[in-house]
């Protein structure tokens, strides 16, 4: 599937249209079930930060973030395929990076690779390293799936989460 932002399309638009269409895509498989999907995109200055794909390209974003906040925007669709019911979030998380140098931008790619990770911030793992401080709502957004809303929208469909 071909990630790209549309032209003129913002990142919380991006990460929610790529939800839908993973969603619907695993939804036209399985009938009568709830299906998850999530992506997530994140911005800078207002545009979009992709998978950097390669060291140049996240040696470039990492750079391009220290010192700065990031908006992380975690989409996350939730599809009855039995209903056709579709509920659709963004979850927004501010990430502050501190303003690392670049040996430690090196030493973190060496050791994390995060190649196919929204503007190279694996912050499950030694990416947290480079940050200062997050804000948001939902502490799980930030890792790609949005737990809180998740159990929310769950509720809405009927699923009893705890029993």
């Amino acid at each position: 599937m071909d990630e790209s932002a549309l032209p003129g399309e913002r990142p919380a638009a991006v990460a929610l249209r790529l939800a839908e269409a993973k969603a619907r895509t695993i939804g036209a498989l399985s009938p009568s079930s709830l299906v998850i999907g999530c992506d997530q995109v994140a911005a800078l200055d207002g545009a979009c930060l992709g998978k950097p794909g390669g060291h140049e390209q996240a040696v470039a974003q990492l750079k391009a973030m220290r010192g700065r906040d990031v908006v992380f925007h975690t989409a996350l669709a939730l599809l009855n395929t039995a209903s056709g019911a579709l509920q659709l979030a963004d979850v927004p998380t501010i990430v502050h990076f501190r303003d690392y140098g670049e040996g430690e931008i090196e030493r973190y790619l060496e050791l994390e690779r995060p190649y196919d990770c929204a503007g190279s911030a694996k912050i499950e793992g030694l990416g947290i390293a480079l940050v200062e401080r997050v804000t948001n709502d939902d502490p799980s957004a930030l890792i790609g799936l949005p737990l809180v809303r998740l159990t929310t929208m769950l509720r809405r469909e009927g699923v009893a989460v705890i029993r």
